[in-house]
């Protein structure tokens, strides 16, 4: 058996990891464990050999939580785990992105990188470890990987900043950053802020780069004594003679095509010269090269001649492929109020990329229940989620038409986390948005934060000013470098980064960075965050012309929402024994009423008639009796020293033969019968605490 090796490291604060290998997987290429406090995760990687004319690199994240690691039983009905969860995927893909640019081009072979939860002690966040895990497996393994990088999780806590903060520092924190590197170069960034500015998000990077260079250290240490020997990739290239031939028929050809400014018409002129430089080629070819083989390396080399005349282009001439400069946005144009019965709508576009946006109110039954194995709380709401779909037809092309993938949910989180910086504390609604993109031709994440604020501000939910989002792209080769806002697909396509970052006029709610090159300084991320801020207030300055604050009223068929506040010792009086009380006034009403400990009940109709309807209910069941106030009672029982009347539900009080009328009356029948409504007024307590009513006093004061 593998003899168990490990090694410890501190982050700031004192946070202790340890990475240990050799005890779990050993049949794994590499694995290992992270740990830290009693949070652990298992990572391992395998390989297998390149599919036959594969022109990618078929990595494979995965992440995984399982509930045993709490302790705990799965939720509902069926006791296994099933799907992975947003959260999961969302680790996957960060794991995913700052390993992706570290293996050599033309590395095609099949990598498939596992992490596990094990133990989760609902203190320590184990998502940002899997990062960790997934860079040491493959640093103990023989792949090639260019690594190791270090990751964490930065968060902000009294001016302070916090290296992997615990759930409870995080709750107090107004920064999330996700941040994956190699020493002094980032090579992913994922993350939210409540308005930071620039400066500050710069510091966080530098704090994050010093930790990053601890993890590289501790990797490297293990690496000497348990991982392999690393073997030489077999690397796909492209025979000279095929690359001689392409770059001869396209010379003079190229420059035009792919500075035609519709993307559309763009790809039809490249698409016909790929069609001319096939017959040629295989013509020229013919019984030299299998035709499969060669329509493969043929694509694949038209690609990077492609590739290289953008960025050429670029990087010497300034000049983009729709005629922009390098820091010019494409045309704007934003919308409200399209739709006419949704609760709220925006609708933007910058440049061919539109995404329409549409907001929905709904009750607090309405919040997305899920339960938390990492924090422990196994009945957390959201009540804020925005949801992003891409259909086929946004870029013009066919294909099977399925479920959210990964690219949808990091994309839908990604704005919905910039938006829910913005959404009021307390607010009584929950909030739904929905970004169904139009057309693509890049940013379209981003173009969803511009349209769902415009809808928010639609639908009347109270946020304080607007949110944007925009892009920048980079072209680097050696030390030269260019930024491009605003970047297009095929400047993200054929470009080395995308750099998002979306905020108000006071500062930055949300950011993401991808790479394909293996990190770039601080010091450049920096300038494109500025480029960022930039556009960003151009871009406000388009969506306040549409609609500069949240209607006033909501729409005409958005639900209703009262808040009142009770005594809350009167809470089990409004509920009733068994929920008799509140389901009754429910379905009375057809209103849904939500509860809370403190006397918060939130009253939620469809109309106004039952929103009416329910609170005067919800008042009378949890009214405080006042001496001296009339009410309309009904009698429930005659004595002849009085009669009872129950003048608030499930109040009673006697109405003494004496206070019946201003005249002597012998016998309480004479006055009512049981079941009949009557009006008094409160005048006391008696000295049992009774209370004592009058319908002689009522009657002299409403006459």
């Amino acid at each position: 058996m593998t003899k168990e090796k490990s090694v410890t490291f501190q982050m700031s604060g004192g946070k202790e990891i340890t990475i240990a290998t050799g005890k779990l997987a050993n049949l794994a290429n590499g694995s290992c464990t992270i740990r830290q406090g009693d949070t652990i995760v298992i990572s391992a990687v395998c390989s297998g050999p390149a599919r036959e004319d594969s022109d990618f690199f078929p990595l494979q994240v995965d992440y995984r939580e399982k509930y045993s690691a709490a302790g705990i039983f799965p939720g509902g009905y069926i006791k296994r785990e099933g799907r992975p969860s947003d959260r999961e995927i969302l680790a996957c893909r960060m794991a995913d992105r700052p390993i992706r640019p570290l293996f050599p081009d033309g590395y095609f072979d099949e990598v498939q990188i596992q992490s596990m939860l094990l133990s989760a002690d609902c203190v320590n966040i184990p998502d940002v470890l899997s990062i960790l895990g997934a860079s040491t497996a493959l640093t103990l393994s023989d792949l090639p990987f260019q690594g190791p990088i270090g990751a964490l999780r930065v968060g902000l806590v009294d001016g302070n900043f916090v290296a992997n903060p615990s759930n409870e520092e995080m709750e107090k924190s107004t920064l999330e950053l996700v941040y994956a590197g190699i020493a002094d170069k980032v090579i992913m960034v994922e993350g939210d802020a409540k308005e930071l500015d620039e400066e500050t998000l710069r510091k966080a990077f530098e704090f994050a780069n010093e930790q990053v260079k601890i993890q590289i250290a501790a990797q490297l240490e293990l690496a000497k004594t348990a991982g392999k020997a690393k073997t030489t990739p077999k690397l796909v290239t492209i025979p000279e003679e095929i690359t001689s031939a392409v770059d001869s028929f396209c010379r003079g050809k190229l420059e035009d095509a792919c500075f035609i400014p519709g993307k559309e018409e763009r790809n039809n002129a490249l698409n016909q010269i790929f069609s001319e430089l096939s017959a040629k080629i295989k013509s020229d070819f013919a019984g030299k090269m299998d035709e499969k083989s060669l329509a493969f390396k043929l694509k694949m080399s038209f690609d990077n001649i492609v590739k290289k005349t953008i960025r050429e282009a670029i990087l010497i001439q300034g000049r983009r492929s729709d005629g922009r400069g390098v820091d010019e946005l494409r045309s704007l144009s934003a919308e409200v109020g399209i739709l006419p019965r949704t609760h709220g709508t925006g609708l933007f576009s910058r440049g061919e990329t539109q995404a329409l946006v549409i907001t929905t109110l709904g009750s607090p039954k309405d919040a997305q229940e899920s339960d938390s194995i990492t924090t422990g709380n196994r009945s957390a709401l959201k009540t804020f989620f925005l949801h992003y779909n891409f259909p086929n037809y946004s870029v013009g092309e066919v294909g099977r038409i399925t479920g959210p993938g990964r690219r949808e949910i990091g994309h839908g989180n990604l704005a919905e986390r910039s938006l829910a910086q913005i959404i009021p504390a307390n607010y009584p609604y929950t909030v739904r948005c929905v970004s169904e993109i139009m057309a693509s031709n890049g940013s379209t994440s981003m173009a969803s934060i511009c349209g769902g604020s415009l809808a928010l501000m639609d639908a009347g939910v109270p946020i304080k000013s607007h949110v944007a989002g925009i892009s920048c792209g980079l072209i680097k080769e050696g030390e030269r470098a260019v930024l491009l806002v605003d970047i297009i697909g095929s400047e993200d396509h054929y470009g080395d980064m995308d750099f998002k970052v979306a905020g108000t006029k006071d500062g930055i709610t949300g950011f993401q960075l991808d790479l394909k090159i293996p990190g770039i300084s601080i010091d450049l991320i920096c300038e494109a965050m500025k480029k960022n801020k930039t556009s960003r207030i151009k871009i406000l300055e388009v969506l306040n012309s549409c609609v500069s604050e949240p209607r006033k009223e909501l729409s005409a068929y958005a639900p209703r929402i009262q808040v009142v506040k009770i005594n809350p010792e009167k809470i089990g009086a409004l509920i009733g024994p068994g929920g008799k009380i509140i389901k009754g006034i429910c379905e009375a009403t057809g209103a849904d009423i939500d509860i809370q400990d403190d006397g918060t009940v939130k009253v939620f109709a469809l109309n106004q008639k039952a929103m009416e309807d329910a609170l005067q209910e919800v008042l009378n069941y949890t009214a405080e009796v006042e001496v001296g106030k009339v009410y309309r009672g009904e009698v429930k029982s005659i004595k002849e020293f009085g009669v009872f009347v129950e003048f608030l539900p499930g109040q009673e009080g006697l109405v003494h033969v004496s206070e019946l009328a201003d005249y002597r009356v012998n016998d309480p029948n004479d006055i009512c019968k049981k079941g009949d409504k009557m009006t008094v007024k409160v005048v006391g307590f008696d000295s049992r605490g009774k209370i004592r009513l009058s319908r002689k006093e009522a009657l002299a004061e409403i006459k």
